[in-house]
């Protein structure tokens, strides 16, 4: 099965839409046909989302001096940006490849419901889901985020053996984009479980405290957190950087999207390291 990526022409039954509007509705319907199962997955944290901002101004509690509801939010637009790129991209890969790719599907589907659904039930207790040991439920809650999270892992890395194994549809610098993408998100997903075997995100002091506004990235402390986001969205920066780069420069476009992805990495790289020596990336 072969998907065009990011199709160059969308058109739309209804003439008053705007191309932006007719071109997200086509990746959609797209995305459905290719991979019912991330697009229903995807779907559903949209769902939840909705919940969660209906919630977000009626529940005054606090964990970690965040809104309850404020991380159930970030996680559901997380997982279906993730979801969502992830069936996409794996759409591309060949015929060959494509009963892989439903087992993976719906190996990351059942570990993404299984990460919400703790979050959510964590969120409407007033407590926090990860690094919370305080109760046997709360340990329990967590460790079952782990597995669920080590399982997600391993088949994100069957993800990346595909697309090295099987070229992906597309030009040059878009099949490189896809699976450098691929790779740099499993090391995003490596800097996850560091966080997990410290039982926290923040070096050098306690989780919590002054943060940036909306993320909650420590500005008294070195955070993590900074460099697993980057790494984890790799999967939508670097395959869009490639693709990018095809339409602009398709003769330089492999070469040029290999050096992309580097600067990337040692982007992340460096604020791993910037974490790790307990410093702020941004310091109030």
């Amino acid at each position: 099965m072969t998907t065009p990526a990011l199709p160059l022409k969308l058109s739309s039954s209804r003439p008053a839409a705007t191309p932006e509007t007719a071109g997200i509705r086509s990746w959609l319907r797209i995305l459905h046909r290719v991979n019912p199962v991330l697009s229903w997955t995807g779907w559903l944290q949209v769902a939840l989302l909705v919940v969660a901002l209906l919630l977000l101004p009626y529940d005054t509690r606090l964990v970690t001096g965040a809104p309850v509801w404020l991380k159930p939010i970030k996680f559901c637009l997380s997982v279906a940006a993730y979801v969502w790129t992830l069936g996409w991209l794996l759409a591309d890969l060949p015929a060959l490849a494509q009963r892989a790719v439903r087992h993976i599907s719906w190996t990351v589907a059942g570990c993404m419901l299984i990460e919400i659904a703790c979050i959510f039930t964590q969120a409407a207790r007033g407590t926090t889901s990860h690094y919370n040991a305080a109760t046997p439920l709360d340990a329990g809650i967590f460790s079952l985020m782990g597995v669920a999270i080590m399982v997600n892992t391993v088949a994100t890395a069957a993800a990346v053996y595909l697309a090295w194994r099987y070229r992906p549809y597309g030009p040059a610098g878009y099949v490189w984009g896809v699976r450098l993408g691929l790779l740099l998100f499993l090391v995003g997903s490596v800097v996850g479980g560091m966080m997990i075997s410290q039982n926290q995100h923040t070096v050098g002091a306690p989780d919590g405290g002054p943060g940036l506004p909306g993320l909650g990235w420590s500005t008294r402390a070195g955070d993590l957190r900074i460099a697993h986001f980057l790494g984890m969205h790799a999967l939508q920066v670097v395959p869009l950087l490639g693709w990018w780069l095809s339409r602009r420069l398709p003769r330089r476009a492999a070469l040029l999207a290999w050096l992309g992805a580097l600067i990337y990495a040692a982007l992340v790289a460096l604020l791993f390291a910037q974490a790790l020596q307990g410093q702020p990336v941004v310091k109030w």
